[in-house]
């Protein structure tokens, strides 16, 4: 029938098993290597969100460094800074600006920088307490960060 018994004998008795892999257990490693590549995605998200965070975050501390600089090169002005932010044409321009106008201009780039670096929504805002002896400027920028519930926010604290 099929082949000599001979063979067919030593086959059944040799003691070495050929047998290829059941369903069962090509099933258990499929759910193994999907539970792993789950973790990887998820890890990989995670990272995303954290890479985004961090990019916010370092332009909201620039560009209070920036504004707390420009502050601090137009000291004359003290509580225009708290003010309206106005395109004066001091920055580049033919215009003589007194010091309170070059801070509203000074408002002004740093709202337009906020608007291009920080998501939309974000703020930023500057108050002013003045003493006899020194000028205290708050600055603070605040920016929707999604995955948070509340918004983030960083904020210096200068005197002049």
């Amino acid at each position: 029938m099929n082949g000599h018994p001979h063979l067919r004998s030593r086959r059944r008795y040799s003691g070495v098993s050929a047998r290829g892999f059941t369903l069962l257990e090509v099933l258990v490693a499929l759910v193994v290597i999907a539970v792993g590549m789950l973790g990887i995605a998820v890890m990989y998200v995670e990272g995303m969100k954290a890479e985004r965070t961090s990019i916010y975050r370092t332009n909201a501390v620039n560009l209070v460094a920036d504004l707390a600089d420009r502050i601090r090169a137009n000291a004359r002005a003290t509580d225009a800074y708290a003010g309206s932010a106005v395109d004066n044409g001091c920055t580049n321009g033919a215009n003589d600006c007194s010091p309170a106008q070059l801070a509203q201009e000074d408002l002004w780039w740093w709202q337009r920088d906020i608007g291009l670096r920080l998501p939309s929504g974000a703020t930023g805002v500057v108050s002013v307490t003045s003493t006899d002896l020194t000028h205290r400027y708050s600055i603070s920028i605040t920016w929707p960060e999604p995955g948070f519930a509340e918004p983030q926010s960083y904020a210096v604290t200068i005197d002049i």
